[in-house]
């Protein structure tokens, strides 16, 4: 009965509290595509993702049924940084859910000026704000109509000392008139959030790894659990406890109802089950608290992604070239960083195209037949199966008129026009692709069987082309396997090089793009097409993680088109949208939602490019 009644209290002062309203919530989620469009199209930052932000204790004057309730200590604010803008998961502030789509838009065109983290908060927002009504006036409505709104939320200026009152005045007078207030007044607690305001500190992300924090990989071990939680949370080091430290067990009354202390994550000794306790405890807390410990859990087998052994590993064809590669920090290029090794699947067998796709190829033959250019009559030739008839009378005509006249060029020929197009196939061989698309295929499988069905429709057209997969571990070596080479004919011996492909490491495309693009240079043809096929993001075990990688290949791109080359991306990353059009531009990739479409689908996109 107790319980029954605690419950029901909880429930009423909670809710009686609670100045959110979730029935008119709108989630990042929901709008996340038209903020990102939005961010970039106003001027924002190409390379930056738009990420859900954590929730931070505010530290500010509650009401007293927040108090009693224990509620509101915290809030989502907006910031951003090199790497991502980040937003809240969920905006509740207002009753309409127009206004909460409001504030998301509003905080998108916020984010686009330079936020200048060492300014104050109160001048940088107000900076910021004036700037962006000043850039862009109609969204002047929408941002009036978010201030009316939130300031009938904030406590009254009647309702507070008088320290705070001023500090809150300034704060109202800084919404309705941005720049008006030169700075904020001292109080004894922070002032109430603003969320039409970037966040006051916001915990920047650390680019570069710390020591110790296990950069090879190998401490990845144990079952895993995906938080399936759209909400990010702060992490801080902590000294792990000493296990042989041992003492007396006491209870504090007043931390029985609050999580706190030391959650040891290395679970390898427990059940599952204590997996999804752990996750129900995560989710509770706002920050986590991490530490080092090198030990390895028990029960479970390490493998240490590496290089294999020469005898075992793929044939390298030469030592490789040394390529540059772009520093976004630095705003400079780094000569001779990255070394590409180019290699060859030397125990792959000659074998036949496999039976489930020869309907399919047969199919896209037929289609891509009709591609090849037609046979057409070559006139004023050197020599040919029949008599050019007007060259010729035109021959006659001047040797009997006296003139001089050139027996050259009398016949004609009936001969297969070119379309005068070279293209190099890139396809993505990293880790990520060993991931399963459903209960039959690995992606892997769906790359092989694209690659297969590829080369079939390219082989009856006449094209020129090449294919090459790549995989990385950091800068050095950049491994290209080839599969077929432009000098080669299709045919069994390519069919075994695909066959033979099997997921590397990690996917350096920048170096990669590089190196294809010093292949296709070489190409006489007019038209050059280079095609990447890829399931996700640059990345490495380096600093190529990230934003670092984004801004490299993004410049490897525009390298390719000033060499004249046409790069067109084909992923099948549901999050593609993210960053493609920052990597290759509206209209330049196609992102395919059902894997196992991509076989069919890659030899027509190729034909819509090549038309």
């Amino acid at each position: 009965m107790e319980e029954k009644v605690g419950e029901i209290w909880h429930r009423l002062i909670t809710r009686a509290a609670d100045q959110r309203h979730p029935e008119a919530a709108v989630s990042l989620k929901s709008v996340e595509r038209s903020v990102s469009l939005l961010f970039r199209a106003l001027g924002g930052d190409g390379g930056l993702e738009v990420k859900t932000t954590s929730s931070d204790e505010h530290g500010a004057r509650r009401s007293l049924l927040q108090r009693i309730a224990g509620s509101n200590k915290t809030v989502e604010l907006a910031w951003r940084d090199e790497h991502s803008l980040r937003l809240p998961a969920i905006v509740d502030w207002f009753p309409e859910s127009r206004l909460n789509r409001d504030l998301y838009i509003w905080l998108a065109a916020l984010a686009v000026g330079e936020p200048r983290h060492e300014e104050p908060w109160f001048s940088r927002n107000q900076r910021l704000t004036a700037a962006t009504l000043t850039r862009y006036p109609a969204l002047r409505p929408r941002y009036l109509r978010l201030v009316e709104a939130h300031l009938m939320q904030r406590i009254p200026l009647a309702k507070l000392p008088a320290a705070e009152k001023s500090q809150e005045r300034a704060i109202r007078n800084a919404l309705l008139q941005p720049g008006s207030e030169p700075r904020l007044p001292p109080a004894d607690r922070p002032p109430q959030a603003v969320p039409l305001w970037l966040h006051p500190a916001p915990p920047l992300a650390v680019a570069e790894r710390q020591s110790g924090d296990d950069p090879d990989g190998k401490g990845d071990r144990g079952n895993r659990l995906q938080l399936e939680d759209e909400h990010h949370r702060k992490g801080e080091r902590a000294k792990k406890p000493e296990a042989q430290d041992k003492g007396l067990i006491t209870i504090r009354m007043e931390n029985i109802f609050t999580w706190g202390g030391f959650l040891n994550l290395d679970r390898g000794s427990e059940e599952n089950d204590d997996l999804d306790s752990a996750a129900d405890a995560a989710r509770d807390m706002n920050t986590m608290s991490v530490s080092r410990d090198a030990r390895a859990s028990g029960g479970k087998l390490r493998f240490d992604l590496d290089l294999p052994s020469e005898a075992n590993d793929d044939l390298v064809l030469s030592e490789g070239i040394l390529l540059p590669e772009w520093d976004f920090k630095k705003q400079q290029m780094q000569d001779k960083h990255c070394r590409v090794v180019p290699m060859l699947a030397a125990d792959a067998a000659p074998c036949p195209l496999p039976a489930q796709l020869r309907r399919t190829a047969n199919k896209l033959r037929a289609q891509f037949q009709q591609l090849a250019p037609a046979r057409c009559w070559q006139y004023q030739q050197q020599d040919g199966c029949e008599i050019d008839l007007e060259a010729y009378l035109r021959y006659r005509t001047d040797r009997a008129s006296g003139r001089v006249a050139s027996a050259d060029g009398l016949y004609k020929d009936l001969r297969v026009g070119e379309r005068d197009l070279a293209c190099l196939l890139l396809a993505d061989l990293s880790l990520s692709t060993d991931t399963w698309v459903n209960n039959e295929a690995r992606v892997i499988d769906v790359i092989r069987d694209s690659l297969y069905l590829f080369a079939e429709s390219l082989s009856a057209t006449g094209d020129q082309f090449a294919m090459y997969g790549f995989s990385s571990r950091k800068r050095d070596p950049v491994r290209l396997h080839q599969l077929k080479s432009f000098d080669e004919r299709y045919g069994g011996v390519v069919r075994g090089r695909i066959d033979a492909i099997k997921p590397g490491y990690y996917t350096r495309m920048g170096a990669a793009i590089r190196y294809s693009l010093r292949l296709l240079e070489m190409q006489p043809s007019q038209r050059r097409l280079l095609l990447i096929l890829t399931d996700g993001k640059p990345n490495d075990l380096d600093k190529y993680e990230g934003r670092y990688g984004i801004e490299d290949t993004r410049r490897a791109v525009h390298e390719a088109r000033q060499a004249g080359l046409q790069p067109f991306c084909v992923t099948i990353d549901n999050r593609a949208n993210d960053y493609l059009p920052h990597l290759f531009g509206t209209g330049n990739y196609v992102v395919i939602h059902k894997p196992t479409q991509l076989p069919k689908e890659l030899p027509l996109l190729y034909a819509r490019l090549t038309a």
